[in-house]
């Protein structure tokens, strides 16, 4: 018998990790989030997902703690909420940019990644190791930056009415 049944792993990290962030539509709902992204409409348009998938995800991840409701109002219009990171929600950030390293390692994007994550002081890239010295300095995010990469492409429509260009996405902790 192999060892690993010689052990009981009902309350198993990874497991228990899964029954909150284990579903395709959360992780990604969280990477917009990550990303800055706030507002119900705004993640249905980033995600193209069912609404319902939707309200389903965010009233889960705000009952798990990871994202918090809050309440704005824009002129002449009903209440509404954001949803904004909570620090229990910004930890997942090594675990997002852990994936985007396995996949950027095993399934390259033809035209390379289409997010950069820098260092905002060094400006040197940011990647998730695992390390044993207690000596090396933790990123938060404010530490960072997350930059379109070379395989970013901005969207027709928004080239004609904004005429932008590619930009960075400054993201800070709230």
């Amino acid at each position: 018998m192999h060892p690993r049944f010689s052990y009981d792993l009902k309350y198993c990290s990874i497991s228990r990790a899964l029954d909150v962030v284990g579903e395709k539509w959360t992780l990604l709902l969280i990477r917009e989030a990550l990303y800055g992204v706030r507002r119900f409409d705004d993640f249905a348009r980033a995600l193209n997902c069912g609404r319902a998938v939707l309200s389903a995800r965010l009233k889960m991840l705000t009952d798990e703690g990871v994202l918090e409701g809050r309440e704005y109002a824009v002129p002449g219009q009903r209440k509404r909420v954001e949803y904004h990171l909570t620090e229990k929600g910004r930890e997942l950030f090594l675990a997002v940019q852990a994936l985007s390293q396995w996949s950027e390692r095993w399934m390259p994007p033809p035209e390379g990644p289409v997010a950069r994550v820098i260092d905002r002081q060094s400006g040197r890239p940011v990647t998730v190791v695992m390390t044993s010295d207690p000596g090396v300095q933790r990123l938060t995010m404010n530490d960072i930056d997350i930059l379109p990469g070379p395989g970013a492409k901005l969207l027709p429509q928004t080239e004609k009415k904004s005429g932008a260009v590619k930009g960075v996405r400054k993201v800070r902790e709230e």
